[in-house]
């Protein structure tokens, strides 16, 4: 499980020294002529100068730590890769903070997805028996490759992070629970407002269809987080039958949200944009039967092919962390198509209607069609609100991939799980103050709108 390659290199002769290594044959000295699989490493110039002695002894070992039982951290969530350690050591002193590094190239193949590689070296002081570090490493990932550049010498080893750990899991399904529970709490106080304003005042025809759609996607919003629920409980103690009923379930719900956003947006469009010819009979009817229904079709068709089951999140040694009754790992294309790829859609459509309909406001505001203005605190809520009705705050799964993005999965699961609670805000500033108030409104907006339209 050891192999090593011992040079001596003159000092006044000082100049770059490569070497190749690999777990099976050990390090030897790199032909530059030569290619092969063999990781690679760069000793540079600088090393050699720094050092007193005439003749350097270079010393090269590659390690398997799978049978020397060493350089095992305790409760490491990554995997060494190959289970190979390399230790370089440059005479008798210990080398750090080189201008110049230390570069070592670890071959692989591709990286599963979720799973991300990560330079560290052997710390001996941290914790009671030591563990992997990563600082002075800069980490180059690359398809076959990675390129570790460290200022100093030691042990080294590529680690293969996965996304999550277990302890992160956990977290994530705490607070994912708590944000459900709120969500669905203001869910229930934004439809309660929004009938309260149907029947309370007297609006215009799209104003009461406007309410309508906001009804339907919070509903749709709620029923995703009961699902949720209900899936985060129940997962892993069902029956096969019962666990792809509700894998179903939550996908159906999560693309009612997404086509409800779609709507919401549609619905923009021609208010802002089109703003004449917009009248169809029992149009908020049909906006529902296209909401509920396009997503039972999709659904549908992806329950007679058998995409649902019991979905399991493992680490890179194949430690099961959570269980979720969902697409599972065979039919991982049907996700990346209902989900990823519809969502992709509507996303784009939305956030142009977005700064279309900013733009608007903004020169409506600009020309005086606005009376009175807004306060910039109304105004930032107005826009946040907006935001989050299209969907905004879904993109940020994009973003989710990888150990360095822990951060911004926390950040997308307590944003999204927040959406509920926007929303409410922003039906509140925008609605029911214009109830009471001519000058300004939505309607006053698209009236000022239609005017100029037809003066044009």
């Amino acid at each position: 499980g050891l192999k090593t390659l011992l040079l001596n290199v003159s000092r006044d002769a000082a100049h770059d020294v490569l070497i190749k290594f690999s777990p099976t044959k050990g390090p030897s000295m790199l032909n530059t002529t030569e290619k092969g699989k063999a990781g690679k490493i760069h000793l540079p110039r600088e090393i050699f100068q720094s050092l007193s002695s005439q003749i350097v002894r270079v010393v090269v070992t590659v390690l398997n730590i799978q049978q020397l039982h060493t350089f095992k951290e305790v409760n490491q969530t990554g995997q060494v890769l190959d289970n190979t350690v390399v230790g370089i050591t440059v005479g008798n002193t210990g080398i750090s903070g080189l201008q110049d590094p230390v570069q070592l190239t670890f071959v692989h193949r591709q990286l599963p997805p979720g799973v991300t590689p990560q330079c560290v070296f052997w710390d001996p002081s941290k914790g009671q028996a030591g563990g992997w570090r990563s600082t002075g490493c800069v980490t180059q990932p690359g398809d076959k490759e990675t390129v570790c550049s460290c200022d100093h010498l030691t042990f080294f080893t590529l680690l293969l992070n996965p996304a999550l750990d277990r302890s992160t899991a956990q977290s994530l399904i705490a607070v994912a629970t708590a944000g459900c529970g709120v969500a669905m709490a203001f869910s229930i106080f934004t439809i309660a407002f929004c009938i309260f304003i149907r029947c309370r005042f007297r609006l215009e025809e799209t104003l009461r269809i406007n309410l309508g759609l906001h009804v339907n996607l919070v509903a749709s919003l709620f029923l995703l987080n009961l699902a949720f629920l209900l899936n985060s409980r129940l997962s892993g103690r069902t029956q096969p039958g019962a666990c792809k009923v509700l894998g179903g379930f939550t996908h159906y719900f999560l693309l009612c949200c997404f086509t409800w956003m779609a709507l919401e947006g549609c619905q923009l469009y021609l208010l802002f944009v089109k703003v004449l010819g917009i009248y169809v009979h029992h149009y908020l009817a049909k906006m529902c039967l296209l909401g509920w229904g396009f997503p039972v079709l999709v659904v549908g068709v992806s329950g007679i092919i058998g995409s649902y089951g019991e979905y399991s999140i493992q680490t890179t040694d194949h430690h099961v962390i959570a269980h979720l009754c969902w697409i599972t790992s065979k039919h991982v294309l049907v996700h990346y198509i209902t989900n990823c790829g519809y969502f992709s859609l509507i996303f784009l459509f939305n956030m142009a209607v977005f700064g279309v309909v900013t733009h608007r406001s903004c020169s409506l505001q600009g020309t005086g069609a606005v009376q009175g203005g807004r306060k910039p605190l109304k105004v930032t809520l107005v826009a946040a609100g907006l935001f989050c009705l299209l969907g905004a705050t879904w993109a940020l799964a994009f973003l989710t991939y990888g150990i360095s993005s822990v951060p911004v999965i926390y950040f997308f699961t307590i944003l999204n799980s927040l959406q509920g609670i926007f929303i409410f805000i922003w039906l509140v500033v925008l609605y029911y103050p214009k109830t009471k108030e001519t000058t300004g409104s939505l309607s006053y907006i698209i009236r000022h709108d239609k005017n100029n339209t037809v003066s044009q």
